[in-house]
C-alpha cells in the first residue's frame, strides 16, 4: 500500500511539473493551417543562406512563415544568427556576442554575399505578411536578448509568437509579456546528443513547464513519442510544433502527432488554409 501511495504521489507531481498554459491561452488561430520555413527558405550552397534576409524574402514571396533565430552582438544589438560561434557559417573565430554589429557586417554568410540581418531590418522587410516563430538564443543565464528584441516586437504589427530551449527565456515573458504566446524548445538529449546529466533529463521531459508555463512544445519530430510531449498535447491540449521536417515524407508521417511544423532542404506542398 505504501508503495501504491508513494507512486502515486510521483505521478500527480511529474503532471503537474509538465503542465503548460492551461487557462488564458493566447488565440493560436493565426498560426494555423501555414508551414514553417527554417531559417528562411535557404540554401547553404547558393545565394540564399539560412537566416539571410534573401532566404527570409523567399520564404515570405512563397507564402511561408518562418522561423528565425535571435540573439546579441557585443553592443547588445539584436542579430539574426543561429550558432554562437561564427566559424561554420561565417568562417571567423569567436562567438557573435564578441562582435560588435559594425564587425559582424563585415562578416559574409556562408560563400554568398549575404550579411548577418539586424532583427530590426528583418522585421521591416516581412511587415507582417506572414506569421513568425522567434527563437531566443540564451546560452546560459543573461536574458538580455528578451527585453531588447521584445522591445522592436512591440512596434511589430504581425504575428509572431516566441520559443527557446532555455526555460529562462520563456520565464522572462511569463513575468513581463505574458499574453504573447510562448514555447518550450526541446529534443531527446540523452538520446540524440549524447548528453548526461540531471539538467537535460529535465529539459529533454520538460519538467520545468510548471514554472514557464509554455503554450505549445516545439520538440525534435524523430521523438513525437516521448511520454511529456505527448501528456503535453494530448491530455493538456497544448500546442504541439514538430522541428525540423526534412521531407514530404516525414511531414505526412506526423501529421496525427503534431499541429504546426517547421521545414528545411525541401518544398512541402501547400496546407489548406483553416
Amino acid at each position: 500500500m505504501v508503495l501504491v501511495v508513494l507512486v502515486a504521489i510521483v505521478a500527480v507531481l511529474y503532471l503537474l511539473a509538465i503542465m503548460p498554459r492551461m487557462w488564458h491561452r493566447p488565440d493560436r488561430r493565426p498560426f494555423q493551417g501555414v508551414l514553417y520555413a527554417h531559417r528562411g527558405l535557404h540554401d547553404n550552397e547558393g545565394e540564399a543562406p539560412e537566416n539571410s534576409m534573401k532566404a527570409f524574402c523567399r520564404a515570405v514571396e512563397a507564402g511561408y512563415g518562418i522561423e528565425l533565430d535571435v540573439q546579441l552582438s557585443k553592443d547588445k544589438v539584436p542579430v539574426v544568427f543561429h550558432d554562437f560561434t561564427l566559424e561554420r557559417v561565417c568562417g571567423v573565430e569567436g562567438k557573435v556576442c564578441n562582435y560588435t554589429y559594425e564587425e559582424l557586417q563585415k562578416l559574409r554568410l556562408f560563400h554568398s554575399q549575404e550579411r548577418i540581418p539586424s532583427f530590426e531590418e528583418f522585421l521591416k522587410m516581412v511587415g507582417g505578411r506572414v506569421p513568425l516563430i522567434v527563437e531566443y538564443k540564451v546560452e546560459w543565464t543573461d536574458v538580455m536578448v528578451c527585453p531588447l528584441a521584445d522591445r522592436l516586437l512591440q512596434k511589430y504589427k504581425g504575428v509572431y509568437c516566441i520559443e527557446s530551449f532555455n526555460p529562462l527565456a520563456l520565464l522572462w515573458y511569463r513575468k513581463h509579456r505574458n499574453g504573447i504566446m510562448r514555447g518550450q524548445l526541446s529534443d531527446a538529449f540523452l538520446q540524440e546528443e549524447g548528453l548526461k546529466g540531471l539538467l537535460y533529463f529535465v529539459l529533454e521531459h520538460m519538467l520545468l513547464n510548471f514554472a514557464t508555463k509554455p503554450d505549445f512544445i516545439a520538440y525534435n519530430h524523430k521523438y513525437y513519442w516521448t511520454l511529456s510531449r505527448q501528456i503535453c498535447k494530448k491530455l493538456y491540449r497544448g500546442l504541439a510544433v514538430a522541428w525540423t521536417i526534412k521531407s514530404q515524407k516525414e511531414l505526412e508521417a506526423r501529421r496525427k502527432d503534431f499541429d504546426l511544423f517547421i521545414f528545411d532542404s525541401f518544398i512541402p506542398k501547400k496546407e489548406k488554409a483553416g
